[in-house]
Order: C-alpha cells, then sequence, then structure tokens
C-alpha cells in the first residue's frame, strides 16, 4: 500500500477528537430479523437509544455511529427506500427525537450509507422486474439482458449475494440519487456518513458525490469501509475524510496471539505514513467481525490491544459491547452475525456485572485520550522490540509531547531500559512495579502493560 499523497488538496479534517460507539440499530434494539408487513404498525424502538446516550457519554465517548437505519429487507444493508426509516425502528418523527437527544448531549450522530447495492425490493429494480429493458430504471442497475435467468435478465450483486443487487456508478441518475440522499439526512441533524463497502465502488463515483454534498454541509465527514488496498488513494480520491484501519486491526490480535510484536511494530510504522495525511478509523471490534475478547487466545491482553487503539494516531471506535468485554464469534454462514449482534436490554442497567472492570478500563484509556488531545496525530517510535515485549514512543509532531507504552505478554517480568527513567506512570494493568520507576529501568510484570508520561522533546516542527 502506498502512503504517497496522489493530491496535494488538503483533505477535509475529521471531526477532532470524537470517539464513536457504534451499534447496529435493528439487532441492538432486537428489531424482527425481516421487514414488517406492509399494513403493521411502525415499532417505536429508536427511542430505546435514549438512556445509552447518557451511557456513551459516561465512557468518555461523544459520537454515535449508527450502522442503518433505512428501510431494508433484512439485515439494513439490502436499502428498500433510503428515504425512510425502517418501520421496525421508527418514524421520522422518531429519528428527530434521537437527533435532539443527540445534541442535548454533544454527542455527533454517524448515519450508514449503503450506496453500493440495495435490495431486490428497491422501488427502482421492482420497476425494472416489471417493465424490462423499457423501465425508467434500467440504467441504474448493471443488467444483463442476454441472459435467461428466474428475472428475464442477469444482474450485478454484492460478492455473489443475489439478494443484494449492485447498482451502476457510472449512472449520473444513481449518483443524484446518493446526492439527495446524503443532503436530507444531513438536513435532518446527521454529522456524516459511513459509506458501507466503499472499496467496491469506484473513487470518481464518490467524489462526484461528495463534493456537491460537502459544499452544502462543509462540516460534515465522510468515512469509507475500506478493508485492504490503498487506504491513502481512497481517501484522496474518492474525497473521503478516513477509511477503516484494518490492518491495526488484524495486526493487533495476530501480533498477540503470535507473540510476535514485530508484526504490530512494522504495522505501527505503516500507520504513521497514513496518520500524516489523515485520520484513519481505528477499532478492535465492530458489526462484522469476531469480538476481541473470543479473537485473543489469552484474556489478559485485552487490555494491551485496548492500550494500543488509545495511544495512537486517529479516530477511534468502540462496537457496542466490547466496552463489557462482550463475546461473540463471526460465522461463514447465513446468520453468521447472530453472535457478534446481540440484542441489548432496554438501558445499561439491564447489563451484567462481570463487564465493568473492562469498561472501567475503556474510561480510563479515553481519558487519558481526551487529556492528551495530540494523540489524534501522534506518531510512533520503537523503544524496545522483541516477540513479547514491545515499547513504543507517542509523540506529538507539533509540541514535542510524549507518552510511552510498555507491553510484555511474556511470562517473565520485562525491563524496558529504553524508557526515560523520570517518565511519570499514567496508567498500568496488573502489577507494576513502582520501585523501578525511580531506577535507571521501567518493569512491567507479566501480561501487564503501562502508559508513561515522558519529559516533552519541546517544538519539534522545525526538526
Amino acid at each position: 500500500m502506498s502512503t504517497a499523497p496522489l493530491h496535494t488538496a488538503p483533505v477535509h479534517p475529521a471531526p477532532v477528537q470524537t470517539v464513536w460507539w457504534q451499534l447496529h440499530p435493528l439487532t441492538f434494539l432486537g428489531a424482527e430479523p425481516r421487514a414488517l408487513p406492509a399494513d403493521a404498525p411502525c415499532a417505536h424502538r429508536l427511542g430505546r437509544l435514549e438512556p445509552w446516550l447518557d451511557y456513551l457519554v459516561e465512557l468518555g465517548c461523544d459520537g454515535l455511529a449508527l450502522g442503518p437505519v433505512f428501510a431494508s429487507s433484512t439485515h439494513g444493508y439490502d436499502t428498500v427506500d433510503h428515504f425512510r426509516v425502517d418501520p421496525r425502528l421508527g418514524t421520522d418523527e422518531d429519528f428527530d427525537r434521537l437527533v435532539a437527544a443527540c445534541r442535548q448531549r454533544g454527542v455527533k450522530l454517524l448515519l450508514d450509507g449503503v450506496f453500493n447495492h440495495v435490495s431486490r425490493d428497491f422501488g427502482p429494480f421492482r420497476d425494472v422486474r416489471a417493465h424490462g429493458a423499457a423501465s425508467a430504471y434500467a440504467s441504474w442497475f448493471r443488467i444483463d439482458w442476454s441472459v435467461d435467468g428466474p428475472d428475464g435478465f442477469g444482474y450485478a450483486d454484492f460478492e455473489g449475494h443475489r439478494h443484494l443487487v449492485a447498482l451502476d456508478h457510472a449512472e449520473p441518475a444513481v449518483q443524484d440519487h446518493v446526492r439527495r440522499v446524503m443532503d436530507h439526512w444531513l438536513r435532518r441533524g446527521a454529522h456524516g456518513w459511513r459509506l458501507d463497502a466503499a472499496y467496491a465502488v469506484p473513487s470518481s463515483f464518490w467524489r462526484d458525490v461528495i463534493g456537491p454534498v460537502r459544499a452544502d454541509h462543509p462540516d460534515a465527514w465522510f468515512l469509507g469501509e475500506v478493508i485492504h488496498g490503498d487506504y491513502t488513494a481512497a481517501v484522496s480520491d474518492g474525497g473521503l475524510d478516513s477509511v477503516t484501519q484494518y490492518e491495526l486491526w488484524k495486526a493487533l490480535w495476530s501480533s498477540l496471539n503470535d507473540h510476535n510484536f514485530f508484526e504490530l511494530a512494522w504495522t505501527l510504522d505503516r500507520h504513521n505514513g497514513l496518520a500524516a495525511l489523515f485520520q484513519p478509523l481505528t477499532f478492535v471490534g465492530n458489526h462484522d467481525v469476531t469480538r476481541m475478547a473470543s479473537r485473543l487466545d489469552d484474556p489478559r491482553h485485552l487490555a494491551h490491544a485496548l492500550a494500543v487503539l488509545f495511544t495512537v494516531a486517529g479516530t477511534p471506535s468502540v462496537y457496542a459491547g466490547d466496552e463489557q468485554a462482550f463475546r461473540g464469534v463471526k460465522y461463514e454462514r447465513e446468520d453468521g452475525d447472530a453472535e457478534i449482534r446481540p440484542a441489548f436490554p432496554d438501558s445499561p442497567s439491564g447489563l451484567a456485572p462481570h463487564g465493568r472492570p473492562v469498561y472501567r478500563l475503556h474510561q480510563n484509556l479515553i481519558g487519558l485520550r481526551r487529556r492528551h488531545p495530540w494523540l489524534v496525530r501522534a506518531r510512533t517510535e520503537v523503544l524496545h522490540l522483541d516477540n513479547q515485549a514491545f515499547a513504543y514512543r507517542a509523540v506529538d509532531p507539533e509540541s514535542g509531547a510524549r507518552l510511552a507504552v510498555l507491553l510484555n505478554i511474556s511470562d517473565s517480568p520485562v525491563d524496558f531500559p529504553s524508557v526515560d527513567a523520570s517518565a511519570e506512570r499514567l496508567l498500568a494493568g496488573a502489577p507494576y512495579d513502582d520501585a523501578a520507576d525511580a531506577g535507571p529501568t521501567h518493569r512491567v510484570a507479566p501480561h501487564a502493560w503501562a502508559v508513561l508520561e515522558l519529559p516533552s522533546s519541546g517544538d519539534l516542527r522545525a526538526h
């Protein structure tokens, strides 16, 4: 992956200091697995998110990243109507009340836009099924009229899922539709968009759509879901503000499980290059992957992953339940997301108490990040590296402020003599040898970690 910018124009800045709390609303709120019958009353579930807004603020977050809320056939990623709230969640009025509740608490709202594909029940595609090539919407989809399929024609889909019909992103009417959808919900109070499967859409489409929308909503934020490929090109060519940092997510659990911190050190060096150009969306979990508490071979190392997440550059996101050490495995089968997308209780008071220690850990690490706001642009420098012990310095490239992060996943204590002896301990997990603080080394107990404040090196901008 090249980290060289393809364009010299500055990228629109991400929301400064935002820490997102992400949830998948249909499953979080226990909605029916399939769309309601046309004559069924709306289920006003969105209002049940309000108690969780106080919870996410208490956690230290200030952004709510919602999965799909628009009318869909099943799981939300098979949209039927981009302009209508899914009746399983509520109405426009329920959405407006949620926006007002977010604003009262200073919480930003990010919506999930599924613009690569739609449901077979999407209105324009239903029209094509009914009228064939004579449909006014025939150009909206990549259709092969020579194929004699069940519909009388063939069409491009999303990764082999026939119920997800791919849009034709070269069609001006599709571009106009997506622009109108984005504008509509931004005017109703959203702060930005997560763009689902952004990697499957031509960058030129995002650029042509986002440019006019940003002209009317200059503070809107656009996040692309990009799993692999050239992250920098996705941002610079597509006019996005950020992309999902899957490389860091993979390096975290892989390094911890394999006892190979060299992979993490290598990935953090690549992360430095990305962070010099934009703020990547960093995470240890989301609605599409096995939860970190289940992914890690040793549960003691969950804290190590979190310590890295909250001390490196970018815009962190916490997937609902991860802050309570929820477990859940993603399976490649029908309903394979069930474990990682459970229903939540009506309010935080219904959560089991055993998740509280990990919740407190999140609070402490997010609090540390709030007290060191320069971490959004930090650069990391290796201080110590071997298979089972890793120390890096997080440095503010502007002020010279510095933190040190010490990670030990071995069965023995580890000394870190390369860390400044005058460093002050800020946070630590498991027993930490306080007596070592005054000596020439810092000692971290087996399977423990620590974050230290280092003396500032002064303004680094001229270096």
